[in-house]
C-alpha cells in the first residue's frame, strides 16, 4: 500500500542538504505551504515582490524546512539557487520520502554537491526503494547553478528536501573540505508548486484538494531523449550500474544488461 510523504528542507554545517516536498497544486508564498523546522531558516523577498526562503549553514547549526501538507504521488517543483563561490563540502538536497517504517522507506535523491571558487558543481542522485538504496549517479552540471535561480521537477508516486555538511565526501571524495571561513552558505528557494494527489481520508484515494493527473502519463518526446542521451554522454561521471567493483557478482536488474 502507497504510504503518504512529506517535504523537507533542511541545512547543515558540514553539507547542504535540502529536503523538498509537496505544496498544494495552487501557487501560492511558500510561507503559506511550508513549515520551518529549525537552523537559520529565513522567509525573504526579491526586488519584485516574490517570497523566497533561504536555508543557511554554519559550523554550529543546520537549517531545515518542510511541507505543511502529505501527498501520495505528484509532479513537484522548485527554483533554488545554490551556494555560490567556494561551497566545499556543502550539499544541497531535495528529496522525497515516504513516511513509516524506515527499514521500507522510498526516497528520491538529488543532492548538489558544493566545489571549490570557479569548479563546477556535481548533482549526485540516488534512489532508495523498501529501505534499499545504493542506486547513486553523478552528473558535472553543464551551467552555473548560483547565477540565478534554476527550476528542478521530480516525478514521483512520492518526494522530500535539505541543506547539510558532508565534507568527507562531497567534493573530490573529501579531499576538499568545507573552509567555515566564507559561512554561513546560504541557498535560495522559491516557487515551490505541487500538482499532486493529496490523500482523501488517510486512504489511498485523491481527495479534492488535489491537482489535475496531466503529469501522470507524462515522458520524453523525441527532443527530450537526445537532450538526455546528450547529457549522459557528456555530462555523468558515474553511474552505479557500470560499477563493477561495487557489484562483482552482477548488476541490480534495473541495470539490465550492461
Amino acid at each position: 500500500m502507497w504510504q503518504s510523504s512529506r517535504a523537507y528542507c533542511i541545512a547543515s554545517l558540514a553539507a547542504l542538504c535540502l529536503g523538498l516536498m509537496a505544496i498544494s497544486p495552487a501557487t501560492s508564498d511558500m510561507a503559506d505551504s511550508v513549515d520551518m523546522m529549525w537552523g537559520n531558516t529565513q522567509v525573504l523577498y526579491d526586488s519584485s515582490g516574490r517570497q523566497m526562503v533561504s536555508l543557511s549553514l554554519d559550523c554550529w547549526t543546520t537549517s531545515a524546512f518542510r511541507s505543511k501538507s502529505k501527498y501520495l504521488f505528484g509532479r513537484f517543483d522548485i527554483d533554488i539557487k545554490l551556494v555560490p563561490k567556494d561551497s566545499a563540502g556543502t550539499v544541497t538536497t531535495v528529496y522525497m520520502v515516504t513516511e513509516g517504517p524506515w527499514q521500507y522507506h522510498d526516497e528520491i535523491d538529488l543532492e548538489f554537491l558544493g566545489n571549490t571558487t570557479g569548479e563546477p558543481y556535481t548533482l549526485h542522485t540516488n534512489i532508495y526503494a523498501r529501505g534499499k538504496g545504493d542506486r547513486e549517479m553523478q552528473y558535472r552540471l553543464w551551467f552555473d547553478p548560483t547565477a540565478d535561480f534554476n527550476t528542478y521537477s521530480i516525478i514521483w508516486n512520492p518526494h522530500m528536501i535539505f541543506i547539510w555538511d558532508a565534507d568527507e565526501w562531497a567534493t573530490q571524495g573529501g579531499r576538499i573540505k568545507t573552509d567555515w571561513s566564507h559561512g554561513p552558505f546560504t541557498a535560495f528557494f522559491r516557487n515551490y508548486t505541487a500538482n499532486a494527489c493529496v490523500p482523501y481520508n488517510r486512504a489511498w484515494i485523491c481527495g479534492q484538494d488535489s491537482g489535475d493527473s496531466s503529469w501522470f502519463n507524462q515522458e520524453l518526446d523525441e527532443e527530450g531523449e537526445q537532450k538526455l542521451n546528450d547529457v549522459n554522454a557528456k555530462n555523468k561521471i558515474y553511474d552505479y550500474c557500470t560499477d563493477p567493483r561495487r557489484f562483482p557478482n552482477g548488476y541490480p536488474p534495473e541495470c539490465g544488461s550492461q
